[in-house]
């Protein structure tokens, strides 16, 4: 029998891309900071990646399968064999978040949506050493009801078990969760595990297509 007490909707936001810049601005941004070509970049990260059994470059270090130091000495490395290129860092958590804007419009509706009585959660793959700094955004206690990341779950969006725990953890049932992600590939994994999903474009498109959202859960 459905609890009454729970909420209508439980939405889990993304945060890279959604509650900031889109990503490509953000790589734009960090590459042009270092001094360092994009596509050269994108060639060493797709080598690095390819060694960790995945297509996507950030599952080596957000679930984490390495370190983020060694993750960048592996890039420097390619990047110096192959592209005769010296990029040598530790981090890049202060390059990467530094000057990085929050979506403030996106933040004032995730507030409407919870005074709305809705559950509203951060779901994202993240890197442990970026953890501080991302925080320093947002402030996740005044904004979410739940945070659940990537390296503390041992889940990554788009696996099936990071959306059972965050239907779990919202205490809704799955067709009433909603991912509202910037990438498709997460979206159509939250679709795959029974959730709504909104592809996040800008904060008005995406809150019109929560509005929908509302009126059909009733």
């Amino acid at each position: 029998m459905p609890d009454s007490t729970a909420p209508r909707l439980a939405i889990w936001s993304d945060f890279g891309g959604v509650l900031t810049p889109p990503l490509h601005h953000t790589m734009e941004k960090f590459c042009a900071s270092m001094g360092v070509d994009q596509a050269v970049l994108g060639r060493a990260l797709g080598t690095v990646t390819a060694r960790y059994g995945t297509s996507d470059i950030m599952e080596p270090i957000d679930t984490p399968l390495v370190t983020e130091e060694q993750w960048l000495r592996e890039i420097g490395d390619v990047l110096e064999s192959e592209h005769g290129v010296t990029l040598r860092l530790t981090t890049m958590a202060d390059a990467w978040f530094d000057g990085r804007e929050t979506n403030h419009d996106w933040v004032s509706q995730l507030r409407k949506a919870r005074d709305r009585g809705a559950f509203v959660g951060m779901l994202s793959n993240m890197v442990p050493a970026w953890d501080r700094h991302w925080r320093r955004m947002i402030e996740p206690s005044e904004l979410f009801d739940d945070v659940l990341l990537s390296f503390e779950t041992g889940h990554r969006k788009p696996s099936p078990g990071m959306f059972e725990l965050a239907a779990q953890r919202a205490g809704v049932a799955p067709e009433r969760c909603v991912l509202v992600d910037d990438l498709p590939h997460n979206c159509a994994g939250a679709e795959a595990a029974g959730w709504r999903a909104v592809l996040f474009t800008d904060a008005e498109s995406a809150a019109a297509q929560l509005e929908s959202l509302w009126d059909e859960v009733g």
